[in-house]
């Protein structure tokens, strides 16, 4: 059972990665659009919804992807971290302290972003086609 539930932790922090990176923004991109309607003229109303929903909605995200990694620390036992002095607060005998450890949500944000640029360079190179006049 603890297994299932790490899986399905995991798989929600997955789900809530490609959410900041590709499902926001669609989303933002057509309630702008709905905003907008059928108007020729861009209007200022759209664009301000956009620039200021896409930001808002991805700190809750993250919050939410924050909070399915503590989940994921107590599912498995996992020892909460100490908080970590900033290199500038520390005095020059700090500089040996303990490395900080990967966390789960680490991995998969690094993974998602890395498929996510790996998906835009196929994209550009291969499928996107020449944008210059007479190409």
């Amino acid at each position: 059972m603890r297994r299932l539930h790490v899986v399905a932790l995991i798989a929600l922090m997955a789900l809530g990665s490609v959410t900041i990176w590709i499902g926001l923004p669609i989303a933002w991109l057509w309630i702008g659009s709905q905003v907008q309607g059928s108007s020729t003229t861009p209007s200022f109303g759209a664009y301000a919804l956009v620039v200021l929903g896409l930001p808002l909605s991805v700190v809750v995200v993250a919050k939410g992807l924050a909070s399915l990694d503590r989940a994921y620390d107590r599912v498995t036992g996992a020892e909460p971290e100490e908080r970590q002095q900033r290199a500038w607060l520390r005095s020059m005998r700090g500089e040996r302290a303990a490395r900080r450890r990967f966390r789960v949500l680490d991995v998969v944000m690094l993974s998602s972003v890395s498929l996510a640029l790996a998906a835009l360079a196929f994209w550009f190179f291969f499928l996107a086609g020449s944008s210059l006049p007479g190409s």
